[in-house]
């Protein structure tokens, strides 16, 4: 007798999100910047709030641009102190939402920032096509100012 798939669509398109959404975290972590260009899609609608001070957060819109972010990020903080953890994972159908804490150290200045993160992604087509970052903006701008 034939075994029938329990999957409905539904269930199938939010376990591809879900394996795209862990291949970016693994990318992420490994800073695979060239699985990440991969990973996004050509045009990206791309949120986190501009901070003049902080160098590595502007506007963003392809591919190649949001994952120079990461590479931008590594440029300007201190490896050994990053820290990230995801304590939420959330999907339903192309959309994931992961929330959890973040951490550094801002390279120039020696001053270090944390703060809980929530992070949007949609995922069409085996690609990320929305990523909306929510973070303390506050934290990350004061540890990239110089103390006077």
């Amino acid at each position: 007798m034939p075994v029938k798939s329990t999957s409905t669509p539904a269930s199938s398109v939010a376990d591809s999100t879900r394996r795209v959404v862990q291949e970016f975290l693994a990318a992420r972590l490994a800073g695979d910047v060239e699985r990440l260009v991969a990973l996004f899609a050509d045009d990206v609608d791309w949120l986190l709030a501009e901070n003049p001070a902080v160098p590595w957060i502007r506007p963003r819109s392809t591919g190649a641009e949001c994952a120079a972010q990461f590479t931008e990020l590594a440029e300007h903080t201190v490896a050994e102190d990053a820290r990230a953890s995801v304590d939420t994972f959330l999907v339903d159908g192309t959309d994931a939402v992961l929330m959890g804490h973040l951490s550094g150290t801002v390279r120039s200045t020696g001053k270090s920032f944390a703060g809980p993160f929530a992070l949007r992604l949609t995922v069409e087509d085996g690609r990320i096509t929305r990523h909306h970052l929510y973070e303390n903006s506050v934290s990350i701008a004061e540890a990239c100012t110089p103390t006077s």
